[in-house]
């Protein structure tokens, strides 16, 4: 079935009927706010919520608004969730295809950029849904984690990464941002983002909740053994979700440059040594990309 809100084109062919991925009753809030045309900045300086922080802050636009993508380039954007970059997509490129799980996240994201004529979103399981094009890029922003819980294979990050390519253009650009399960915040106190425990990452994910994130060395691995190359590797700082600095191999931060302690949004955490201090001392050992807390990937066809 197809229905447009706005100009945006809602296709629910694929879509099962069923929601299998939620942040919970804040989702039906964020809709009715959009649903009410409230403004989104007053809302921010209003309400501290995490869910509203994570999914409205323009703050999470730092990630990828600095980068080029071909003006008229194509992009799919898995896992697109309630639209935090979608807007930004749509502005840099020639079309954006969103695919997404759950319906009220894909109906709050249709609201949210219903002006966007370039925009179709998919309703469902990427496993599951055809598609007859091949894209300039594709995004995976916070999903790869996720990948093991609906994917069914032995080795399913890479049976999922495998199904992607086939929808990237030779020239193709696949973009990855995802948490560093060795990341320092870890080390300092800070819950694992995903299962909530501390040093869940750490001791290689002994909660066993199905939701993983790999240290540098495995998800160059992984990304290769899909068949991907040509690996570029950005750092976001603090984390990719709310970023406010940005490196690379090629400006790494330098001595007393990074100077805030990492912040857990929607979780409380301990405070085990000085972060500042022992940041400062992984810069000087040239260690800052092993330990960063999040990378950005963007990976050749």
């Amino acid at each position: 079935m197809i229905e447009y809100i706005g100009s945006v084109k809602m296709n629910y062919t694929y879509y099962s009927g069923e929601d299998s991925y939620s942040d919970g009753d804040i989702e039906d809030e964020l809709l009715g706010m959009l649903s009410n045309h409230v403004n989104l900045g007053r809302v921010l300086r209003e309400d501290n919520r995490w869910p509203i922080l994570y999914h409205f802050s323009p703050t999470r636009h730092n990630l990828l608004e600095w980068y080029q993508f071909k003006p008229e380039g194509e992009v799919l954007e898995i896992g697109a969730g309630c639209g935090a970059l979608t807007g930004l997509l749509c502005d840099k490129s020639k079309s954006v295809t969103c695919i997404e799980l759950s319906k009220r996240r894909a109906l709050i994201n249709a609201k949210r950029h219903s002006e966007k004529s370039n925009l179709e979103i998919m309703v469902g399981n990427l496993n599951d849904i055809q598609l007859n094009k091949q894209f300039d890029y594709i995004t995976l922003i916070g999903v790869l984690e996720y990948s093991a819980l609906y994917t069914e294979a032995n080795s399913p990050y890479i049976t999922f990464l495998k199904n992607i390519k086939k929808f990237l253009k030779k020239d193709g650009i696949l973009i990855i941002a995802i948490e560093n399960k060795l990341g320092l915040k870890y080390w300092a106190g800070s819950r694992e983002d995903h299962t909530g425990d501390f040093f869940d990452g750490l001791q290689n994910y002994p909660s066993n909740k199905g939701v993983a994130t790999f240290s540098k060395l495995e998800i160059e691995q992984l990304i290769y053994d899909s068949g991907f190359g040509g690996l570029e590797f950005y750092y976001p700082f603090p984390d990719y979700k709310m970023p406010t600095q940005l490196y690379s191999d090629q400006r790494l931060p330098c001595v007393g440059e990074l100077r805030s302690r990492s912040t857990n949004y929607d979780q409380n955490r301990v405070v085990l040594f000085d972060e500042e201090s022992v940041t400062n001392n992984i810069i000087k050992n040239k260690l800052f990309s092993t330990f960063s807390n999040s990378f950005l990937v963007f990976c050749s066809n």
